[in-house]
C-alpha cells in the first residue's frame, strides 16, 4: 500500500484567509457570550518593588454591578503559575516585584463595572530598593540560578597566541510581541466541578496544568481549548497561563463564566518581552581575519521570575557561533534577576541575541583589518567534515548548506556590481549614504528540552467520507492548520474538501508541547501522518477484498480513489470503502504520535545533539541613510531561505517576509524605554514604534532554496517560523555600512535598536574618528 509520489506542496491559501479578511474568523473573545458572563479588570502596582502595607476593597463593593475582588486569599490551590520552578505568584500577598504587577482582580457583571471597582481599591505600599537593569543586577550579584558555561578548546591559551585581540560589549534591546489579539481567556464551569477554558495560548496543555494547579483540581477536570490566536510570537507560550488562571479562579469562586480580555496598554505593561541582553566579548584572530578564539559573556534580563529564561539563555549560548567555526570558544551565561516584567519566549528564543553579538564581533574584526565584512564572514564558515563542521556544544553539522545559500544570495542580488554602484553613489552624495550587507544564518531546529519533541493527533473518518483532524499544535496565523490539512490529504489520498480542522483542545489530544521552536509542522505533521497511515492500513484490508485482490500493500490512495498499483483499472471510491469499513466494525478513528529521534542533551556538561537539523539562510540588504535625520530607507532585500521541500510555498514565503520585517523592527526601531524607577514608558502604539508598510523594502525578493528536500522530516520540509527573523541582521549591518561611509573609522558603534537617534550618534562618532585621524 503506497501513497503517490506527487509533491504535497502547492500554493493553497491559508485555510482561514477568508475569515481573517472578512472578520468572520472567531477568536476567543468573539464567541457568543454565555449567560451570566463576568468580566475581570486588574489593579496594577505603581512600584517596581514594594511591600504591601494595606489592602482595602470596601469602596469597590459600593460600585453597581461589582461582584467580588479576587485576592491571594481566594486561591483554592497553589498561588503560583511558574512553569519551570514555582517562583511566580498569581496574586501577591505581601510584596510586589515589578511595576505593573497585578495586585488584585476586580470582577464585575460588566467590564465597565469591574473597571470602576478596580479604581476604588485602596492599596498602600512601602517602597523597597529596586534593580531595574542588567548592570545593576551584576553589581548586586542578583541572578536566577547559577552560571552556565559551554566550552570548546582552550580559549585563554589561544588568545595569548593570536595576531590580534579585540574586546567590547553590546547591549541588545528587548521587544514587545505586539500581537493583534491581546491576552484573552474565558472560563466556563460545567456544573460538575470541571471547567472549560478558552484561551489564546500557544501551549494548551501547560495552561491546563497551571489552571488546575491554581484551582487545586486534577488536570482531568480542566479542558483548555484554543480556537485560534491573533498572533503570539512566543508571547503566549507561558504568559497566557496567569490570565487563564485568573478567569478560572473567578469562575470557581462565583460558579459563573468569567473572562479576562486585556486592553492594549495593560497587555504591554503586564506581559514579558524578548529578553534584553548584555554581551561582552574578547576575540582573537589572525591578520587574514580568521577567528581563532572567542570568550563571551551573555547576561539575559530574566525579570522578577524565571519563566522560560534558562532555555532562552542556553539557545543564545548555542547560537553565539552563528555560521562560523571557532576552534576555541567559551561562552558563559547568567540570568539577571531584576524588578521588571518576567521576560519570556519570543521568535528565535534567544538565538537572535546570541547571533547579533556574533555579527558585531565579525564586523569589528573586518573593519579593524580593513577587510570587507563579507570576506571575513566567508573565511570563517563551518566547512568540511570533522572538527571544522562541529559546533562548540558537540553537534555535527550534517548537510551543511551555508555556502549554498550564501552563494545563491550573492548571485541573485547581483552583490558585487551593486557594491561598486553604491561606492560610486557615496562619493557624490555628501548627505545621504547607502550601505549593502550580506549576513548568514544557521539555526537549530528542535526544542532544547528533549521531552517537548513529541506530538499527538486524532483523525476521525465519518461514514459519509468526511474527515475531522485534531492535532496538538495551535494556529496563530502562521498557517499550521493549512499545512496539517495538506499532510492529511496527501497521507489519505483524498481531496482537501473532505476535511474539517478542529480547534486545539486538551480533551482531544493530551499532553502536547507548545507550538513553538519552529517545530509545529515538523512534530504535528508527523503525528497527523501517523494517524492517517493507521487508518489507511485498516481501510486497505477492506478495500483489497472489495476489489477481489489479495495484496493490500499494492493499493494506492489517490484523488478520492483506492486502486491497485499494478492493475489500476481495479479501483473503488474512497467513501465506499469507508462505509464497508464501518460495516465490518473496524475503527475509523486513530491516534497518531511522533517523537523526534536521535536527539539528546547533557544538561550537566552542556554538550550533545539537541537539534534534529539546522535551518540555513542568507540575506542581502541595501539601505540609504539620511545624515541629517538618522532615518533609513530599505531600498532592496534579497533573501535565500532553506525550507527543504516546501509543503506550501505561499505560506512559507509569507512567514519569511513577516519574520524578516519583525526582525528589522527589533533591530532598528522597536525601543523599550524604562525610567529610573522601573516604569515602562513605551506601553502604547503612540510611543512604541513597530514596522509599517512604509518600512518594508521597496524591492523584496524572497527565494526558496531549490532541490533541498530534507531527510527524516515531514515530506522533506523544514521549519520556517523563526529562522527568517535572524536574516534581518543584514539590515543592521547595511546601516552600519552606510554610517561608515560618512567617515573613515575602524569601528562603527551602532546601538541596538539602531533608531534614528542611535544612527545619528554613530555618524557623529565616525566623523569624529575621521577628523581625529586627519589631525594626527
Amino acid at each position: 500500500m503506497t501513497i503517490t509520489d506527487q509533491k504535497v506542496s502547492n500554493k493553497k491559501s491559508h485555510e482561514s484567509a477568508a475569515g481573517h479578511v472578512s472578520g468572520s474568523a472567531v477568536y476567543t473573545d468573539d464567541q457568543r457570550l454565555p449567560a451570566g458572563m463576568l468580566s475581570l479588570y486588574p489593579v496594577l502596582s505603581p512600584h517596581a518593588h514594594a511591600k504591601i502595607t494595606k489592602l482595602d476593597c470596601t469602596a469597590a463593593y459600593e460600585v453597581d454591578g461589582m461582584v467580588m475582588i479576587l485576592t491571594a486569599d481566594d486561591v483554592a490551590g497553589e498561588n503560583n503559575t511558574g512553569v519551570i520552578i514555582h517562583d511566580e505568584v498569581l496574586l501577591p500577598t505581601d510584596e510586589v516585584s515589578y511595576w505593573g504587577q497585578v495586585v488584585v482582580w476586580a470582577v464585575g457583571e460588566t467590564e465597565e463595572a469591574a473597571r470602576q471597582a478596580a479604581t476604588k481599591v485602596i492599596v498602600e505600599y512601602e517602597p523597597l530598593p529596586a534593580i531595574i537593569s542588567i548592570q545593576e543586577a551584576i553589581a548586586a550579584d542578583s541572578y536566577h540560578l547559577k552560571k552556565q558555561v559551554i566550552k570548546r578548546g582552550e580559549p585563554d591559551t589561544a588568545l595569548k597566541d593570536c595576531d590580534r585581540i579585540l574586546e567590547g560589549e553590546l547591549e541588545v534591546g528587548g521587544q514587545d510581541h505586539f500581537y493583534l489579539e491581546t491576552h484573552t481567556s474565558w472560563a466556563v464551569p460545567d456544573g460538575e466541578n470541571g471547567y472549560k477554558v478558552y484561551s489564546s495560548t500557544q501551549h494548551p496543555s501547560e495552561t491546563q496544568v497551571i489552571v488546575a494547579r491554581v484551582l487545586g483540581l486534577p488536570s482531568s477536570h480542566v479542558v483548555v481549548t484554543c480556537l485560534r490566536m491573533g498572533g503570539a510570537f512566543g508571547g503566549k507560550e507561558s504568559q497566557a497561563n496567569p490570565f487563564a488562571a485568573a478567569a478560572a479562579l473567578a469562575a470557581y469562586k462565583t460558579g459563573r463564566p468569567a473572562r479576562v480580555s486585556l486592553r492594549r496598554h495593560q497587555d504591554m505593561i503586564v506581559t514579558g518581552k524578548r529578553h534584553n541582553f548584555l554581551g561582552k566579548y574578547q576575540v582573537g584572530f589572525t591578520n587574514d581575519g580568521l577567528i581563532t578564539a572567542l570568550k563571551a559573556e551573555l547576561y539575559a534580563d530574566g525579570g522578577w521570575s524565571l519563566d522560560l529564561s534558562p532555555p532562552i539563555l542556553m539557545r543564545a549560548m548555542m547560537h553565539i557561533d552563528n555560521a562560523y567555526y571557532i576552534p576555541h570558544l567559551e561562552v558563559q551565561g547568567w540570568i539577571a534577576k531584576t524588578n521588571r516584567v518576567s521576560n519570556t519566549a519570543y521568535r528565535g528564543f534567544g538565538g537572535p541575541q546570541g547571533m547579533v553579538v556574533c555579527e558585531e564581533v565579525v564586523d569589528r574584526i573586518a573593519r579593524t583589518l580593513g577587510l570587507s565584512p563579507e570576506v571575513v564572514r566567508e573565511r570563517n564558515f563551518y566547512h568540511g567534515t570533522g572538527e571544522t563542521s562541529t559546533t562548540h556544544y558537540g553537534q555535527d553539522i550534517v548537510h551543511n548548506r551555508i555556502d549554498l545559500v550564501w552563494t545563491e544570495a550573492k548571485e541573485k542580488s547581483n552583490f558585487s556590481d551593486r557594491q561598486a554602484q553604491i561606492a560610486q553613489f557615496n562619493q557624490t552624495s555628501p548627505y545621504k549614504k547607502r550601505g549593502l550587507a550580506i549576513t548568514p544564518m544557521k539555526f537549530g531546529i528542535s526544542f532544547t528540552k528533549t521531552d517537548y519533541n513529541q506530538a499527538g493527533a486524532l483523525v476521525l473518518i465519518y461514514t459519509d467520507g468526511s474527515i475531522q483532524v485534531n492535532h496538538g499544535g495551535t494556529e496563530m496565523g502562521q498557517g499550521l492548520h493549512t499545512k496539517m490539512l495538506q499532510v492529511a490529504a496527501k497521507s489519505l489520498g483524498v481531496k482537501l474538501d473532505r476535511f474539517r480542522i478542529m480547534p486545539t483542545s486538551t480533551d482531544k489530544v493530551p499532553n502536547t508541547s507548545a507550538t513553538a521552536a519552529s517545530s509545529g509542522s515538523d512534530l504535528n505533521g508527523q503525528a497527523v501522518k501517523d494517524a492517517c497511515e493507521i487508518l489507511r492500513k485498516r481501510m486497505a484490508t477492506v478495500a483489497v477484498k472489495m476489489l477481489n485482490l489479495d495484496a493490500p500493500e499494492d493499493l494506492v490512495f489517490e484523488d478520492d480513489w483506492i486502486y491497485c498499483r499494478t492493475y489500476p483499472s481495479a479501483r473503488i471510491a474512497f467513501e465506499e470503502v469507508v462505509k464497508q469499513t464501518y460495516n465490518e466494525r473496524i475503527s475509523l478513528s486513530a491516534n497518531g504520535f511522533y517523537r523526534t529521534p536521535n536527539i539528546f542533551w547533557d544538561a550537566k556538561l552542556n554538550k550533545g545533539r539537541p537539534f534534529y537539523y539546522f535551518s540555513y539562510g542568507a540575506a542581502v540588504s541595501e539601505v540609504e541613510v539620511d545624515g541629517f535625520t538618522g532615518t533609513f530607507k530599505l531600498r532592496q532585500v534579497d533573501l535565500v531561505q532553506d525550507v527543504g521541500e516546501s509543503i506550501n510555498p505561499l505560506i512559507d514565503k509569507g512567514q519569511i517576509e513577516g519574520g524578516f520585517v519583525q526582525g528589522m523592527g527589533w533591530l532598528t526601531m522597536e525601543e523599550l524605554v524604562w525610567d529610573k524607577i522601573g516604569r515602562l514608558l513605551t506601553y502604547a502604539p503612540s510611543t512604541y514604534k513597530i514596522p509599517t508598510v512604509s518600512e518594508i523594502p521597496e524591492q523584496f525578493n524572497v527565494n526558496l532554496l531549490e532541490r533541498a528536500a530534507q531527510d527524516g522530516v515531514i515530506f522533506g520540509s523544514k521549519a520556517i517560523g523563526e529562522p527568517p527573523f535572524m536574516l534581518a541582521i543584514s539590515v543592521r549591518e547595511s546601516i552600519r555600512s552606510a554610517v561608515a561611509a560618512f567617515g573613515n573609522a575602524d569601528y562603527v558603534p551602532l546601538a541596538l535598536p539602531a533608531t534614528p537617534e542611535a544612527t545619528l550618534w554613530a555618524i557623529e562618532s565616525v566623523k569624529a574618528a575621521s577628523l581625529s585621524a586627519l589631525q594626527v
